[in-house]
């Protein structure tokens, strides 16, 4: 497993609307693995694999959809004294914000800082300030440097949170798993397939696609360009296998397979091609579970409604801990969703 790209992957900074480093590093990576690669007008990376057998008519188009952004924050305001306040793009949980270790990316260069709510410290709160938990605006960022922050920083400059990338056992923790295990993937399945010399006859596209914590932007014009038979959404879930949380709100139990997702707040699966999935699934012996999510989008969604519309299915990923500098995957549930996609496309 190709472990080490998931780590440049993750810890490569990536804001919604500022994707291009991890652009930049996906590029290098799928040198020679596409036939076409382009950059559309809304940052996403487009690439083409087309059929590597003759085909009778127009190929079946197959689009794998996989974001590159990660939740994080842009510059709103520097103070006078280099205190910079910040607005959220992407879901955040303030209780996961305290005390937090963050880089602010600026076009002169990335700078580290640290990240806490505005007010007063516990000593001198009085018990109901305690109670109160501030909403992720009210966070602030201070990069140590006082007044000569404000001749580094701008109006529009990014901030992600600053962790490394960790193995623990069978489990990978990162920041911003959430979507680069989908990059990944894109990646990983094509090698696969070159590799192998797999003789698919689908034209395959993978969209690297920008802005998706924000609502699927990306995603939208980029399967509008496309106009996709097949989308497959490849993106993490929720995995709620731990403690204080109900069985039935699980999502998906890490260990047990990739999520074959058939249902959140942004779209319903093509059931024909969630049995598809399935019934390929259980032939190659490749561990799985359905998914459904309650409130929540994922990039699939453009590719079903995009144009005259799509079939569509998600292959996810089981996260625990997810939108916070500890997300959590398991390495067995990453190798089959793996496997899906690369049976997936050489069945077609």
């Amino acid at each position: 497993m190709n472990t080490e790209l998931l780590r440049r992957l993750c810890e490569t900074p990536g804001a919604p609307g500022h994707e291009t480093r991890v652009r930049a590093l996906i590029e290098k990576e799928i040198d020679g693995l596409f036939d076409e690669v382009r950059t559309d007008p809304m940052g996403s990376l487009l690439c083409v694999r087309k059929p590597r057998r003759k085909v009778k008519g127009d190929p079946l188009k197959i689009m794998l959809l996989c974001h590159m952004d990660e939740i994080a924050f842009l510059v709103t305001h520097v103070t006078e004294k280099g205190f910079l306040h910040l607005d959220p793009v992407g879901g955040f949980d303030p209780r996961n914000l305290f005390s937090r270790r963050v880089l602010v990316c600026t076009e002169s260069g990335d700078y580290k800082g640290v990240m806490n709510p505005a007010g007063k410290p516990i000593h001198i709160q009085s018990a109901e300030e305690r109670k109160k938990v501030p909403e992720p605006g009210e966070f602030i960022v201070d990069m140590g440097l006082g007044e000569k922050a404000r001749d580094l920083v701008q109006v529009g400059d990014f901030v992600v949170m600053d962790e490394p990338f960790l193995e623990m056992g069978e489990k990978f923790v990162s920041k911003a798993l959430d979507n680069r295990v989908a990059c990944w993937l894109g990646i990983e399945a094509i090698r696969a397939l070159e590799e192998a010399g797999t003789k698919h006859d689908c034209e395959i596209h993978v969209a690297f696609t920008a802005q998706e914590e924000v609502g699927l932007r990306g995603a939208r014009t980029a399967a509008y360009a496309v106009k996709p038979d097949i989308g497959l959404g490849i993106d993490t879930t929720l995995a709620c296998d731990t403690p204080g949380i109900g069985e039935h709100e699980a999502v998906t139990k890490q260990g047990e397979g990739f999520g074959l997702h058939v249902k959140d707040s942004s779209f319903i699966a093509d059931q024909a091609l969630v049995r598809e999935v399935e019934q390929l699934a259980k032939k190659k012996a490749i561990p799985y579970q359905r998914t459904i999510l309650a409130r929540g989008g994922q990039d699939g969604a453009a590719a079903q409604q995009a144009a005259a519309g799509a079939r569509a299915v998600g292959i996810v990923v089981g996260t625990r801990y997810i939108h916070t500098v500890t997300e959590m995957i398991d390495r067995n549930d990453l190798q089959a969703a793996l496997d899906i996609i690369v049976a997936y496309l050489g069945e077609n």
